[in-house]
Formats: C-alpha cells, structure tokens, sequence
C-alpha cells in the first residue's frame, strides 16, 4: 500500500494535462540572453537577513547566504546519507575521548582558505563564529543566539558566566579543536555538532581579536551591542543585510528592496567537490504567481525557483512543452501548516487545538491550493525527507539479503525486515473533517455556547471567549480558501476567526516572537534542515517562554521524545526512523501546530542553463555552482535534469 501512494503522485504529477497557452504566447519571441548573467525569481521576498538565522529565517535569505557564505567544516554527502568533514576545508581530523567520556575533535585547515576581499580565513575565524553567535549580546539586540549547548563550556559562555568558551580551541592559525560533552552523546547525526562557518571579525566587530591562552577562544576587545548595532543592525551597511567580506562562491553587489545581485568571489577555492562558480552574475528577486511563468518566456527571469501554487505549475509544464524550456521537479524538505500560539488562552488546551484541528478540510484545501502537486500531511515531515519515503515505501528499506543460506541468517533478517514492514504513517493520529467530534471536544473541555453563539470559559478567574486571530502573508489567495471553508466550519462549533493580513517579514516577527504577539494562529510554511532535531523547538521553559520553542507548547513527553530521537546511535537507522514516528505520534495528539501539506517544487528555466541538478542538491544556490549558460547546440551531451522525477 505505501508504494501504491507514493507512485500514484508521481503519475498525478505526469499525466496532469497541461494548461493550453495563453493567446500573449502565440507569436514566440526568442529572447537575447546575456550569457553571463543569470536572473533568479522566487515568490519569497527578500528580507535582508543574509547573515546567519538569528534574525530571521525565510527560504530567499537562506538561498542568498548559501551563495555568500562557504567553507563550512562539514557538509551533507547525500549519496551516503551522512555526514563528512569539507574536503575544501579540512586537511586532516582526529577524535579523542578523555575519561568523562567528552570528545574532542581536532581539526587541521588549508592554508589557501580566502575571503572575498583576499584576507585569510584562519582557525580563529572559526572561532570567532562560534564565539559571537552564542554571545548575550545578540539577545540584547533582537536575535536568537546560537543554540551550540553540545559544545563544551557553551552553556557558561552563552549565559554570561564565563568570558572564554572552553570548549573551542585555537591552537595555532590551521588548528582548531571543538570538544562536545558527553551528555549531547551519542548524536546520530553526529559530525553536524561540527557545523560552523568563518566570520571575518574585522567586519563585524572591528579592533577586536580572537585569543586563546590555554583555556579556551575568546574575544579581546569591547564586542558591545552599540557596536554591533552599527556594523551588524545598521539597514544601509551592517553586515546583516549588506555583508562585504565573504567566504562563498558569490558576493553581494547590491540589494534593495525585492531584489539583490550578486557576482563571482574570485578567492573562492572550490566546494566540496571543488567546483567553482561558471555563471558571472547573478540576480535574485521576488517573482510573482501571477506573471513570473511569462516573465521567464521573454527571458525577463532566467529561472523561476520553487513553484508550488497548482494553476502557475499548469502555466510552466504548458511553457515547458516548448523545446525551449524545461522543468526540474523535486520533493520539498518541508511542509506548509497553521501555527498555534498556545501562550494565548484561547489555543492553550490541547482539546480547544483539536477541535479546531477537526475543523478544516485538508485535502479539499491542498487540492484547491497546489491541486495534484501536493500531499496532506498529519504530522512534522516533508516529502523530500529521507524518513518519510522509508516509512512510505518511496525509497527500499536499508536491509540487505544475506549472503549466507543459514536458517539464522534469513530469521535475522526477515526479523529486521518485519520491524520496518511494521512502521507506518498510519499509526499517527489524524484530524478528518468532523463537526461533531470537534464539538464535542469543546464541550468536554468545559467551553459552553454564548448568547451570541461564541464559546466561553472562565480561565484563571478571567471569561475567554473563543474568538480567534489567524495571521496569514498578505496577498496571499490562501485566506479565500480558509474562508469558505474552515472559517464556516469554525462558526459552526461556537469559534469565530478573524483573518489578519500582515507582510511576510512581519507574519515571521509574529512567530518567531519578535514582536508582540496578538494572534492565536499564524499560516506559514518552513523547511527542515538535513538535521532533524526538533527537540529546541518544543523544549519547555521554567518560565513557559523558552528561547526556540515558538509555538509555546510546553509538553515534557513531547520534548523527550524529540531528545530521545536525536541521541540514537549514528548508524541505527531503524531506531531512529522508530523513534521518529513516536514522536510524530505524540505531537499530533499534542498538536501544537495543524500540518497541512508537504508539495513537490518546480524550477522552470531555458534549455541554455545547463547542469543545473536540483534534484541533487538541497538549494538552487548549491546547484548554480556546477551551472553555466551556452546555446544548446554546444552542450549536446549535457545532463537532462527535466526528465527524471524524485521517485525512483
């Protein structure tokens, strides 16, 4: 059955019939192309946060610092499904384990490591990440500091309680050591606890240095937050929006508004797999559903990048019927839901989310909205993650036949084989549309009708009336749907919402609590990193407000599960896909947030952008090194990335 679903998407996805071209398109033009400049529309704005995600954390600004910030220690193999040190970076590792059962791993850099103004990056760059990240000042500027509480010394250094972090070590300018406390182990994604990318320290905080005398890196010199202010917060020049000095293959040119240009770091040495950068400049602005499909057919955008709303996908498969232009297709890592504020009265009982979790239509609204290019989801996953399509069948179970004909070889592993067969998506609750359910949950939870027909309790002495704030991306056509459906089915169970429309940037200050929060839900979309470790995110506070843990959800099971999760053995898949489903297993119970779909992504763009594999990389930025623009003719034996879909 799980193969069953999994290929009946990718025949959706296929035999959907294409949407005829509109009468503008009759009369082809062929656009003249300047084959050293590429221009990249997303329907994400740019927000400015270009430097680390403390401020912020949209999909265009991530996309932006991929391309401007390199050299991290470790990267992704995604042919091995692991982890590994940056061959780039690092020429040589060692791990010791000292008696408590802490492990240090030293680490030897290369020499020709550059900035994008020349300078070069040492081990006390690395450091210097490490050390203003976790800073307290950050917090007093607005940000979230690092969460790194594996690092030995981290928890000293990022309260205030200690000025050098101890368990970062610089031992000379190629020698870097990181020790992580035993308590964080074991982690199965262990060699991530090494994520860390350099900083230059006399952008961002100049006439200060790194030092190390024995105990531990730390900083000398004033780091102060008025310091900060002017050389990381200032809008027209901090290192946040407008960052000079860089480390990956492009740097910034300019950026206001919706849009940011970029060209060729010429000290850029390669990534993991030493490729440079073939594309001179490049663009990247803000690209609307309504128009960006024929913006790129008269060459105005030369890629469109994560393409999800159903009639604008018709409008690019049609496009792409012309031999001129293809369409790459890959699973996103990521899913699109309503987010509760469970801190407000209203969303704070478990029965009160679930009722309103009974409330809407899923897949009447993922049809309506991304159509056949989409999936309902009932739980924290995305198509695109590797847990998901073991536990759908999408992708074989790592079990392999043994080689031996022994009776206790094959009970092995038909045991083994049992276990997986046994894991299913099913087994997580699901919220169908029911009215009656959903009603009866409120009056369990001691919630009775008004006299004008909104549900009422008292709650610490005070009367909440369910009354109800959903912020949503203004401009989106997703309150529409919300509307004719889930708001009616809300009136009908005593809950009246009030839609709110706010910019994107301010829908993330809302949750992401920068700001004052004066909703009860927020619609968004998010992206998980290949390290699945949700365990911040519902971590609960002693005072009900921890830092990371943007929903408010304070359940300790919930947080355990996670923890429980991330501390398996590196290597045992099946513990960890089998603590995975737990934990997705208690959140829809909990149900701090209501997941509504995971989708496939569409990037459109002209067959003269060649070698442009999406699919093998995480992000266009990763998949534009390898990328270069020519005519056709003179890359006849170019890769054909338009024909293969995800499932294989």
């Amino acid at each position: 059955m799980k193969r069953i679903i999994a290929w009946s998407l990718l025949l959706t996805v296929l035999l959907t019939p294409l949407s005829v071209l509109s009468e503008d398109w009759a009369e082809r033009v062929t656009p003249a192309y300047d084959y050293q400049a590429l221009t990249v529309g997303n329907p994400t704005p740019l927000e400015g946060n270009f430097f680390t995600d403390m401020w912020g954390n949209n999909t265009s600004d991530l996309d932006v610092r991929l391309l401007l910030h390199g050299y991290n220690l470790i990267v992704w193999n995604g042919e091995e499904g692991m982890f590994a040190v940056n061959p780039t970076v690092v020429s040589g590792i060692a791990v010791v384990d000292n008696e408590a059962g802490d492990r240090t791993y030293y680490l030897s850099l290369y020499s020709d490591l550059r900035y994008s103004d020349g300078s070069p990056i040492t081990a006390r760059d690395y450091a210097f990440s490490y050390l203003f990240c976790a800073s307290p000042v950050i917090a007093e500027l607005g940000g979230k500091p690092l969460r790194a509480e594996h690092v030995l010394g981290m928890m000293e250094y990022a309260a205030g309680e200690s000025e050098v972090l101890t368990g970062v070590r610089v031992l000379d300018d190629r020698q870097l050591s990181v020790t992580v406390r035993h308590e964080y182990l074991p982690f199965f994604y262990e060699l991530s606890l090494l994520d860390c990318q350099p900083y230059p320290i006399a952008a961002i905080a100049p006439g200060c240095e790194v030092r190390d005398e024995g105990e531990g890196a730390f900083i000398e010199g004033e780091m102060s937050a008025a310091l900060l202010i002017q050389t990381v917060l200032d809008p027209a020049t901090g290192y946040l929006s407008h960052p000079g000095v860089t480390s990956g293959p492009y740097r910034l040119t300019s950026f206001e508004g919706d849009t940011a240009e970029f060209e060729i770091n010429p000290y850029f040495k390669g990534d993991q797999n030493g490729l440079t950068p073939m594309i001179e400049r490049l663009t990247l602005t803000r690209a609307d559903n309504t128009d960006m499909v024929e913006r790129l057919r008269n060459g105005e955008l030369g890629l469109l990048n994560k393409v999800t709303q159903a009639d604008t996908v018709q409008q690019a498969m049609a496009l792409s019927t012309e031999e001129d232009f293809t369409v790459a297709n890959y699973p996103r890592v990521g899913l699109t839901l309503i987010a509760f504020c469970c801190e407000k009265a209203g969303v704070s009982s478990q029965a009160v989310r679930q009722a309103i979790a009974h409330c809407l239509d899923k897949d009447a609204l993922v049809s309506a909205y991304v159509g056949n290019y989409g999936i309902r989801a009932d739980g924290y996953y995305g198509l695109g993650q590797w847990m998901y399509q073991l536990l759908t069948g999408t992708v074989a179970y790592p079990v392999e036949e043994p080689e031996s004909a022994s009776a206790a070889a094959q009970q092995a592993y038909e045991a083994e084989l049992s276990q997986w067969e046994a894991l299913s998506l099913d087994t997580i609750p699901q919220y169908a549309l029911d009215i009656d359910e959903a009603e009866r949950l409120l009056a369990a939870d001691g919630w009775t009708l008004g006299a004008d027909g909104v549900r009422v309790k008292e709650i610490d002495g005070t009367s909440v009336a369910l009354r109800l704030q959903l912020a949503y991306p203004e401009g989106n056509r997703i309150r529409e749907l919300l509307e004719e459906d889930f708001a009616v089915s809300l009136r009908q169970i005593g809950i009246e919402l009030t839609f709110v429309p706010l910019p994107m940037e301010e829908v993330l200050d809302v949750f992401y609590r920068r700001t004052e929060r004066d909703v009860d839900m927020i619609y968004l979309g998010t992206n998980f990193d290949v390290v699945f470790d949700p365990s911040a995110h519902f971590q609960p506070g002693e005072n009900g407000t921890p830092t990371w843990n943007y929903t408010e959800a304070a359940d300790e099971e919930l947080y355990e599960l996670a923890v429980s999760m991330r501390q398996t053995e590196p290597g045992d898949v099946l513990t960890y896909c089998q603590r995975w489903l737990i934990f997705q297993q208690r959140l829809a119970e909990v149900e701090p947030i209501i997941p509504i779909y995971s989708n496939v992504y569409f990037d459109v763009y002209p067959r003269i952008l060649h070698q442009y594999n999406i699919a093998a990389n995480a992000a266009w930025p990763q998949a534009i090194v390898a990328s270069y623009l020519s005519d056709a003719e003179e890359a006849e034996d170019d890769w054909e990335d338009g024909e293969d879909f995800f499932f294989d």
